[in-house]
């Protein structure tokens, strides 16, 4: 089979499309031919050299966590229904997803509903998961101002979705007119350019007397420190990535000097939250998709262009969730 191995830790063109030895799936185990696999912007920092939520892995390696296809094998011990069947499953902590096969075990597994590709099935397993984990710190109704300084993003595009689906108000900034024309399709009330350097003001015209209760920050920097402003007395400033920098998280003093909340929701402050058990975070994702609730953006590159996918990725040349198709 063909797949994607990092040798050295480096640039982009560190990666590779080489030939390996074709997995065998083990006890408990599948084979699943993919069709597609998630990259993630984890991968880029462990390409680097960078550690993270994930250790650096032993090289060479195979990138990638995220895999969906069709189940071709199966090993000792295995359902034969599950033969054939359309399936989707994150890898865990063990590297192996940008692949033409790969093994993992039937626990991981789900059934790809009807109405999603195998892309948009990837999408949901890694940042649909991802998301219902942000939604637990926060109530949100119909009475919530919601704000999404990554809105054309991965998970944003799943936010301000979610948000829309309770009733909330939504505002969704994003970086040049042709993602805020996405951020408008995707449903948000209010989508802004935060690129134009009065885009603050911008937003509090269109909200009039009203302010911010949620703001879901996935850039970071700059545009997090303006967009922190937004928020009213009470409102929880929830930081769930750093697409422009390093994220920005008020101390404490800072918090209760401006009367909010500021916390990190990702990572082991979600883990901690779902008592360490991601498996009904991605049940419930899935069943969103299903219901037609939650639809990801995507952005597709094939297999063998790994490294144009990490270059996009690393200079936010991308909207939605990025997905290699085999």
């Amino acid at each position: 089979m063909h797949a994607i191995r990092l040798h050295a830790f480096g640039p982009a063109e560190n990666l590779r499309y080489e030939t390996v030895p074709d997995p065998v799936p083990g006890l408990g185990q599948v084979l699943i031919r993919v069709a597609a696999a998630g990259v993630h912007v984890v991968d880029t920092a462990l390409r680097r050299g960078e550690p993270g939520p994930y250790p650096l892995p032993q090289l060479p390696t195979i990138p990638g966590r995220e895999v969906a296809g069709f189940v071709d094998r199966i090993g000792p011990d295995v359902d034969t229904s599950w033969l054939g069947k359309r399936v989707v499953a994150h890898l865990g902590a063990v590297p192996g997803g940008y692949v033409e096969l790969a093994v993992t075990e039937t626990v991981r597994l789900h059934e790809i509903p009807t109405d999603l590709d195998a892309a948009e099935a990837v999408a949901i397993i890694g940042t649909g998961r991802t998301t219902m984990g942000i939604s637990l710190f926060t109530e949100l109704g119909p009475d919530s101002v919601v704000v999404v300084t990554a809105a054309a993003g991965g998970i944003g595009t799943l936010l301000v979705q979610h948000a829309k689906n309770v009733g909330a108000t939504v505002v969704g900034l994003a970086g040049g007119p042709a993602k805020v024309e996405l951020v408008q399709r995707n449903g948000a009330d209010i989508a802004i350019d935060y690129l134009l350097p009065d885009w603050p003001a911008q937003v509090l015209a269109r909200l009039g007397d009203r302010r911010a209760t949620v703001l879901f920050d996935g850039v970071g920097g700059e545009i997090s420190g303006a967009a922190i402003d937004l928020l009213a007395k009470g409102g929880q400033h929830l930081v769930y990535g750093a697409a422009n920098g390093a994220p920005l998280l008020l101390s404490e003093e800072e918090s209760a000097a401006r009367g909010i909340i500021s916390e990190l929701v990702v990572g082991p402050r979600l883990i901690q939250r779902v008592g360490g058990d991601l498996r009904p975070l991605e049940d419930k994702a899935m069943a969103e998709a299903a219901a037609g609730r939650l639809r990801p953006a995507v952005q597709r590159f094939a297999l063998a262009d790994a490294v144009g996918a990490h270059r996009a990725l690393e200079t936010r040349g991308t909207v939605g969730k990025v997905v290699l198709q085999a």
